[in-house]
Order: C-alpha cells, then sequence, then structure tokens
C-alpha cells in the first residue's frame, strides 16, 4: 500500500488528527496512538458519544480503525523518557494541544527534530501557532463563526438566524489540509533529507475553502447581501425549495443547459435568460414562481418529474437516506465488518494499491508492552509505565 513503512505518532484527540491518521492507516501507515492511562481518547465514552455499536462508540469506530494503543502518562519521568525514544524512531508526530503545551511538555517539533532531523511534525489547532488569537480556546462550531460562514449560512428563504452546518466543517478540512501537508513534507524530505513543521489552523482551513464568495468582500468591501449572491441564496438555479409534503429539493448547477431543461420543462421558457444571467433582483420572479410550483407537488411526485431530465438537483434527503443508497454501499463509503458492525469507507481511490482497511479497535494501551520491547528503556522505565496498566 502507498504508506507501507511509515510510522506515525499520534497524541491528537476527538476529530481532525485522529481522521487524518485514520486515512493514513487505511492506506498501509503504522499509526501508534498515544493515551494518557488516566484521561484516554474522549471518543471512547459512551457518555459523550452515546450511539454505540459493538461496544464501541460509533465515533470511535470511525476515527481510531487500524491503529495501536500505548497508554503513557507524559508527567512521568518514565512516560515522558517513553515518548522521546518513541519520537526518534518514527517518520511523523500529529499532535492538536494548545498551542506552547507540547513546549511545554518538552515535546514540541524544536525538542524531537533535534534527535530525529526528518521527522515531520504537524500540529492543528483552532488559530493557529502565531497570531493574536492563538490562545484562544474553540472549536469547530466557534471557528466557522471567527470565519463569517455561519454567517452566510442561513435559509434562502425567509430571515432565519444562523445557521449550525451539518457536518463538522472546520475540523474535516484541518484534518485533510493536516494530511496533505503531511504527504508535501513527507515528498519534501525524499530529496532534502529534513523533515519540517506544519501547522494548520481550523479557521485557516475555513478561509481557505471560501474563495466562491469572496467576491463582494475583496471585489467590494462590503459583506455579501444573501439574496444577490449565487451560493447564498440569489440563485434561482442553486436553491432549496419545499415540496407539497413538507419535503424539500434542492437545484445545484446554473449552466445554460439546465436552465433550458428546466423552465422548459415547466413551459415557462421565459425565465431562462434572467436564469441565466447575474444572481440577485434578475432572478426573484423565477425563484418565486419555483417557490410556488414546487410547492404544488409532493417530493416523490417531483422525483418522477426530473428523472431523465438534464438538470442538477437532488431530493433533500436525511443522514439515514443518504447512508442507505446503493450508491454509497456499491462505492464502499458504507461497509460492515464480519461482526455486522458500521465503518466510513474511504474517500480517497486509487487504481494501483488501494486501501486495505483493517478494522480493529485497539482498547486503552493495548499494544503498550509491544512498542515499550522495542524502545531503546531501561527495565525500571518499562516496569514503571507497565504497572499500573495491570
Amino acid at each position: 500500500m502507498k504508506l507501507e513503512g511509515l510510522t506515525v505518532l499520534d497524541l491528537s484527540l476527538f476529530l481532525p488528527g485522529p481522521a487524518a491518521t485514520q486515512i493514513m492507516a487505511d492506506h498501509g501507515a503504522r499509526i501508534i496512538k498515544v493515551e494518557n492511562p488516566r484521561a484516554p481518547e474522549p471518543t471512547r465514552s459512551a457518555d459523550a458519544f452515546p450511539w454505540q455499536q459493538g461496544d464501541e462508540t460509533v465515533m470511535f469506530r470511525n476515527t481510531q480503525r487500524g491503529k495501536e494503543s500505548i497508554a503513557l502518562d507524559l508527567k512521568t519521568d518514565a512516560g515522558k523518557r517513553a515518548l522521546l525514544a518513541l519520537a526518534k524512531t518514527v517518520d511523523v508526530v500529529v499532535e492538536a494541544f494548545r498551542p506552547g503545551v507540547a513546549a511545554r511538555l518538552g515535546i514540541d517539533y524544536a525538542t524531537l527534530s533535534k534527535n530525529n532531523p526528518g521527522l515531520v511534525y504537524c500540529s492543528i489547532s483552532a488559530f493557529g501557532q502565531t497570531g493574536p488569537w492563538c490562545n484562544r480556546p474553540a472549536h469547530d462550531t466557534a471557528t466557522v463563526a471567527a470565519a463569517g460562514i455561519l454567517d452566510v449560512t442561513r435559509s434562502p428563504e425567509g430571515s432565519a438566524g444562523p445557521a449550525i452546518i451539518g457536518v463538522p466543517i472546520a475540523d474535516m478540512l484541518a484534518s485533510n489540509l493536516a494530511l496533505s501537508g503531511i504527504l508535501m513534507a513527507l515528498l519534501r524530505r525524499q530529496t532534502t533529507g529534513q523533515g519540517d513543521f506544519v501547522d494548520i489552523s481550523m479557521f485557516e482551513s475555513v478561509l481557505a475553502a471560501s474563495p466562491n464568495i469572496m467576491g463582494p468582500v475583496f471585489g467590494g468591501n462590503q459583506a455579501p447581501e444573501r439574496l444577490k449572491e449565487r451560493t447564498h441564496g440569489g440563485n434561482a438555479m442553486l436553491n432549496v425549495y419545499e415540496t407539497a409534503d413538507a419535503q424539500y429539493l434542492a437545484l445545484g448547477g446554473g449552466e445554460h443547459k439546465f436552465v433550458t431543461a428546466l423552465f422548459e420543462g415547466l413551459g415557462k421558457p421565459e425565465f431562462i435568460q434572467a436564469v441565466t444571467g447575474t444572481a440577485g433582483e434578475g432572478h426573484w420572479e423565477a425563484i418565486a414562481f419555483l417557490r410556488d410550483t414546487f410547492r404544488s407537488r409532493s417530493r416523490s411526485e417531483w422525483e418522477s418529474w426530473f428523472e431523465g431530465r438534464d438538470i442538477c438537483w437532488s431530493p433533500v434527503v436525511s443522514l439515514k437516506e443518504a447512508w442507505n443508497t446503493e450508491h454509497v454501499w456499491q462505492r464502499g463509503m458504507r461497509f460492515q465488518d464480519e461482526q455486522g458492525n458500521d465503518h466510513i469507507g474511504t474517500a480517497v481511490r486509487f487504481l494501483q494499491e488501494p486501501a486495505q482497511i483493517d478494522t480493529y479497535l485497539p482498547p486503552i494501551g493495548a499494544e503498550t508492552a509491544q512498542i515499550l520491547a522495542e524502545l531503546d528503556l531501561t527495565d525500571a522505565d518499562r516496569k514503571a509505565i507497565l504497572e499500573p496498566l495491570k
């Protein structure tokens, strides 16, 4: 597999770091997850993540598979020495401490790279390692709010306030950029022999995902007027419409061929020219027509009407509906292990050496003794680490 022979030390918790390292595990990397035996990975807890399957939380199962777990208390001398010894042997370290914590623990890039100059060290944080906001605490929703995205995430109909985005967009964007940064640094290491420090900010990951909505800000020095912007509700062909049975459908493409197929199909070709043009006031009459029209039939009736028409659209389905579609199962984005537990598949696909997913889930510290045996440690340190785990 692509990443076979690569060893990653994962010090991160929750989602951004573990999601990135799980992708690496799916593609052959050895992932050693460091857990504090007194406060292990929070997603193991059914109190915090109550939905379980097969005696594990769904969240833990879909962020930690295929990894090894070593239990180390980094506030003890033996635990600290074990981590330093381990860091000499790995290719990558991923951590998601608040800025400054790794340095206080003596496990920051500057320290670890002295004995491992080829080390690629990735830090994931809310606002980055520098700058006036670096010490602000924040999780996904707060960083999305700070990036201006919650303000533009509103219903295209009515005057509802900001809506919480249905997926942890900052976490997952940061996770994917962390993976990209790590792989780029590893590629550079092949020619230079030198590792690198990768600084990933959840906030900046969201900012970087915004080029298609920055016109008003960069071009006009103003916040977007929602119903005049193409992706915020001002385009008839990029909009959400209610149906007669209180369901919804989404139009998702404004190319001329889609506009023509829709309005000719609905017997309103006079809207084609306006809707093909710039979003905003010129679309409003067509939007009002579509709102009234789509409310005249049920979602299933509209699904039948759209069948075979060259129009970019989809019903707005529930999460359950989406994950039960034939397409999701056939593409392997949902699969079951031998015990019948569900897993999210990998979205990174290769023709050569595709992923070989290992659904093993490590108990807390399950591989501690094995990993310690590989390290240059004293018997006293090994005993000090292992004794409390018995």
